[in-house]
Order: structure tokens, then sequence, then C-alpha cells
């Protein structure tokens, strides 16, 4: 008689227990076990728990042990419930330890297979049954995991209407889902019961606005509210804000904005001149086309207004960032004149209020909508459809799509939907938000997703206290060293990634529904050597965590302070100099209600859950093998040792800059 051991665990999650019947049958090349009652004394199988050991008894060794049949079954007059197991351990009657992950709800009568847990592309299963279960398991994913176009001209997405229709592992946590449901909730409240969220009123001066902003607070809001007429801060914002992906070095002036050496002249230091500067690197551009001649929104049945500002920006001999000049519309006219420091107060604030609002529309729906939400989004549905369980690029890449698909549904449900609070409460809203995101598809390319190809286009090597720059390129070096000592265990050829048919599939459904098949985004179509496999898993792993990060998680610090960054306008750009005044500004600033209900749903955009992942922490096993394992504890320890390294840096700064803290940044798109 042949004696195995069993061990089931189940998954430290809310609600994760059992009270039912669990069965399970093994499965090996030579044989098969009876369908085996696995009887818990305690009566369940209990939430972050290991069961006893149980034994299953063959007639003889079943050889090489390729899967297991687990079924449960309600008790009589018992319900059946839900059930989340982590994964079971075999030992065998030769000794060896085989592990089988499942981290997945289990909620019906049904048998369900899992694989023994060692990574497999298709090439190495040699079993019928293996590949048998193999085939089950993509023919169930493709059909629970469909493509959805939500607009024309978007990525595509996971069909589905509301959470519910999501498969059961994939949606939120218990805890996950009561804590967004209750920041959700109380944070509007806050604001209801102050009177300020159906307010229609225009504010009457900045200690007005004070009150609404102290309901919650940052380190940093608090320095933006102290600083935000201060033009060193607006600068510093473009290198380490909620957008460092506009700025861009000038070395010749755009047609479209002619600024003179003389209207500069004054804010050059020394005897320098425009031309000079230029030529050494020293100015710097945004360029807010992407927002041009675009309908703003209607808001409380008022007209709204947004800019499509050119804006330079000049690196000081103290080397700070400053703006010159600013242009808010991309024609040049008499209507149109080039504002500058030398203008009056508020001709000056008023014009940076209009970059800075246009910045909103520009970072929401292109920097972070897009090129992180919907991105994420993309490549964890190809994942799903493609990927089996054993596959070494699915125990990879899955960790990195927790909660993606649910967050982004709730995103299309309650922010960009009709009556969502983008489409309601911001500029952009409507007409604007769907031309800009489709500009922006169209303007995607695959080397400004990888960090280092970035940069350098962008011509920002040598930026002084540029912190996004110094610890993105330090995050991407890290993900990227551990992406390369995982796939080069998996795939010791280019002709093994060429052969792994899964692995194309994978690439070629992003390319088709992320991509819409457009070659000149550069993403590409099929892989064929272990570089470029490298390389286009470090930049989904860097999209999902850092990236997201770096665009996502400082939203309320520089956005809750609504001067800063204003949710919408409501007066129209100025045409003429010598106009504006204090009255101007607070007659353009956004109303009453859309200055908090764009603070209440940015306060809630960053606000981290408690069952919050960070980067490199695998709660999940899925990994067997020791090299793989022993990576991932590499790649832990670089995290660390750079997450100290990033504190000690923050500790002498005015602004600390920690959106890259791998301690801080979360394992995936899940907020």
């Amino acid at each position: 008689m042949a004696k195995y051991k069993v061990t089931v665990h189940t998954h430290n999650i809310a609600t994760a227990t059992t009270m039912n019947n669990v069965f399970i049958k093994l499965v090996g090349e030579n044989g098969e076990s009876k369908r085996t009652w696995l009887t818990s004394l305690k009566g369940g199988f209990y939430q972050g728990t290991a069961s006893r050991e149980f034994d299953v008894v063959c007639p003889s060794s079943l050889g090489t042990l390729v899967l297991i049949e687990l079924d449960k079954q309600p008790l009589p007059l018992f319900p059946q419930d839900a059930w989340f197991p982590s994964k079971v351990v075999v030992t065998t009657p030769e000794g060896d330890t085989c592990q089988f992950p499942i981290y997945r709800w289990i909620m019906d009568k049904e048998v369900h297979l899992f694989r023994e847990g060692t990574a497999k592309r298709l090439c190495d299963e040699t079993n019928h049954l293996a590949r048998y279960s193999r085939e089950k398991e993509m023919k169930t994913r493709t059909e629970l995991y469909c493509w959805d176009t939500y607009k024309e001209g978007f990525p595509g997405s996971m069909k589905a209407d509301n959470p519910l229709d999501l498969p059961s592992e994939i949606q939120f946590s218990f805890t996950k889902a009561t804590q967004f449901l209750f920041t959700a909730a109380t944070g509007i409240t806050e604001l209801k019961l102050k009177g300020y969220s159906d307010s229609k009123k225009s504010w009457k001066n900045i200690d007005e606005i004070s009150k609404v902003f102290c309901c919650n607070r940052t380190v940093i809001s608090d320095y933006a509210q102290e600083h935000w007429k201060e033009d060193e801060f607006f600068g510093y914002q473009y290198l380490n804000g909620c957008n460092p992906m506009l700025i861009r070095r000038c070395s010749e002036l755009p047609a479209n904005f002619p600024v003179t050496g003389d209207m500069v002249k004054p804010s050059l230091r020394g005897s320098s001149s425009l031309l000079k500067e230029l030529q050494s690197g020293n100015i710097f551009l945004l360029d807010y086309k992407n927002l041009d001649g675009l309908k703003a929104n209607v808001i409380n049945r008022k007209k709204q207004y947004m800019a499509a500002p050119l804006v330079l920006l000049y690196r000081t001999p103290d080397d700070k960032l400053v703006p010159i000049a600013i242009q808010l519309k991309q024609k040049p006219a008499k209507d149109n004149p080039i504002f500058l420091p030398t203008d009056s107060e508020y001709d000056w604030l008023l014009a940076k209020i209009f970059v800075r609002s246009a910045d909103f529309q520009e970072h929401q729906l292109n920097v972070h909508l897009l090129r992180t939400h919907l991105l994420a989004e993309v490549f964890a549905v190809a994942l799903l459809r493609n990927m089996p369980m054993v596959h070494p690029l699915y125990k990879l890449l899955i960790p990195h799509t927790r909660y993606t698909l649910q967050i982004n549904l709730l995103a299309r449900a309650f922010l960009i939907a009709d009556e969502g609070v983008f489409t309601q409460f911001a500029a952009s809203g409507g007409e604007g938000m769907i031309e800009i995101l489709r500009r922006s598809v169209a303007s995607l390319t695959y080397s400004s997703l990888c960090m280092p190809e970035d940069i350098t286009a962008r011509g920002l090597e040598s930026v002084p206290n540029n912190y996004y720059r110094d610890d993105g390129l330090k995050l991407w070096d890290i993900i990227h060293r551990f992406v390369e000592g995982v796939i080069g265990f998996y795939y010791k050829s280019d002709s093994e990634v060429r052969e792994d048919q899964e692995l194309q599939n994978w690439i070629k459904d992003i390319f088709d529904h992320g991509f819409l098949a457009q070659e000149c985004t550069g993403i590409p179509q099929s892989l064929s050597t272990v570089p470029e496999v490298v390389k286009f898993v470090t930049m989904v792993i860097f999209t999902c965590s850092g990236q997201h990060s770096a665009v996502n998680s400082g939203q309320y610090d520089y956005g809750g302070w609504m001067p800063n960054t204003p949710i919408s306008l409501q007066q129209p750009p100025p045409t003429t100099k010598g106009q504006s005044t204090e009255s101007t500004m607070l007659e353009t600033f956004p109303d009453v209600g859309t200055t908090a209900q764009g603070m209440s749903t940015m306060w809630l955009l960053s606000k981290q859950s408690s069952d919050f992942v960070t980067l490199g922490q695998y709660p999940e096993e899925h990994f067997n093998e020791i090299p793989p394992c022993r990576m991932i504890q590499k790649f832990q320890t670089d995290l660390k040792v750079f997450s100290e390294t990033v504190k000690a840096r923050n500790s002498g700064l005015p602004v600390p800059y920690t959106y890259m803290d791998p301690a801080l940044v979360e394992n995936s798109v899940a907020i």
C-alpha cells in the first residue's frame, strides 16, 4: 500500500472558511486515488490555518503527481458556502513534497482541477492528463474573461456590467470592499454635513476655501496651501508632482509660441539670453496640445472653461525650475497674450491657475487613467485569457493584477460614466473627456512606457532635483534585474521564446486589444528573444506598480488644496493683460460644490487600504522551485535597501518624494 500525506491550507482573508465537507482525489502518471473525504476534527477548514495531516491510501504508487481534484459538499440542512483554499501540500510515499497552488474561491459542488505547482510551458507538458487539464483551464478562462469595448478608440476592457459579474477570485476582498465603500461614503458625508458638496456658490475669499480644506490634510497638501502661488513650487511639480510626464527639454521654440528674448530677459539670471539658455539645455517646455479645441463641460447649468497652454520653464543657476512665459491657447493671436512673471500679480497668477487646471485634465485622463489603469487592465485580461496557472509568466505577473479589473469597472461606473463624478464636475468631463482619451491612445508608444527611454527622449537625464526620475530609474533597474533572473531561469534560449505559443498569444492579444493593432505604437506583435521578454515584462510590472504609484498617490497632496489644481474653471482664459484681480481669480475658481466633489474624490483615490500589498511581497506562493523563490527574496532585499535610501534622502527635503518608495508602492493598480 502507498500512503500519501495531505495538508490543506486555507488563505488568510476574511470569509475564507468553509464548514462544508471537502473531498480530494490525487492523480498521477501511473493512476489515481479514490475520492477521499478529508474529515476535519474541528468541523471545518478555517481562515489562515493549515489542516491536520490526512492520509490518502492507494494500492500502489501513483508515480509523479500531475494534479488534484477538489470538491466540497454541504452538510444536510446546511448551505453551500464559499471557501478560499490557498494550497494543498502532498507528501508522497517516496518522501517528495508536492505543492498544488489554488488561490481561488470554491463556491459550488463541482469538481475543480489544480495542477502541481512546478512552472511549465506548453512545450514542457509530456503527460496527456496535464495537457487535458491545461486545455480545460484555458477553455474556461476564455469564457470567463472576454474582451469588451467601452468606447470606440479606447483600449479593450473586461466584459462585465458590475462587480458581481467578475469571477470571484479577482473581486475585492471583503476587507477591501468594506473599507473602499466606507472611505467613499465618509469623505462626501463629512463635506455634506458642512453644507459644501451641494453648494453652487462661488468662493468669497481664500480663507473660505481653507475651511473646506481643513476636513482632510496631509503634510504636502499643507505645503501646497502655503506655497501654491510661488513660481518655484509651480516648476517643482512638473518634476515631482502628480504629472511628471509632460515636461521635456526645449532646444528650439515651437513655431506657435513666439516668445522673444526681450520678453523673458528680466527672468533670466545675470547677462544670459534666451538663445544661450536654449542652447545650454536650461529651457523646458510644457505643451497641452492634447486639450486644444475641446468642448468644455457644463456644470450646474454653467459653461466651464479650460485652456491648452504652452509654458516655458527655466532652470536657474541655483537649480530651481521656474516658469518664464505662458500662452494659454495654441494659436498666437492678439487676444492670446504671452503672460510673464513681470506682469501684474493676478495676471501672472491667473495664467498659472489655467495651466494647473489644464494639467489636472491631462494628468487624470492620459497620464493616470490611460497609461496606468487602462493598460494594467489590458495586461491583466490578456494574461488571464492566455496563460494557465502553471505557466511561469502567469506566476510572475498574477500578483500585479490584484483588484485591477474591479477598480477599473468601478471607475467606468462611478467616475467616467454619464453620471460619474469626473463627467459631472471636471472641465473636461463629457465630450472633452472622450476626445482627450482618444487623442492620448493615438499618441501612445512603447518607448514612452519604458522609463529609461522616456527620460532620455524628454531630455531629462541631468535635471537636478528630479526625484521621480532618480527613484523611477532605480526602481526600474531593480525590477529589471529580478525579471531577468526569473525569465532567464525558464527560457534558456531565444528559440524557446519563439516556440512558446501561449506567450505569443499573450503579446498578440495585448497588441490587438490594448494598442488597437497600431504598429506605430512600437508595441511588439510577437516576442523573439529573451531580452525582449524581459523588457516587456519589466514594463508591465513597473506600469502596474511604481508608475501608478507616482501618478496616483499624490493626487490629494497636490490637488487637495484646490487653488493649486482646480478641477474646473468658471471663466474663460484672459485675453488681455491688466484686467485681472483677486475677484477675477475667485470668480474663475470652480464653485463650492464642484470643489468639494473634487476634493472628496481625490481623497478617496489617494487612500491606502489596510490589505494593501507592497511591491515585491507575494502572499500567494505561486512559485515552487527554489531558484525563483530565492530571486524573490533578493528582489525584496533590494527593494528594502532602496526604501531606506529614499527615506534617508527625504529626511533632508522640504517636500519629501515618497511615491516611488517601495514600502509605499502597491504591487498592482488597486485604487
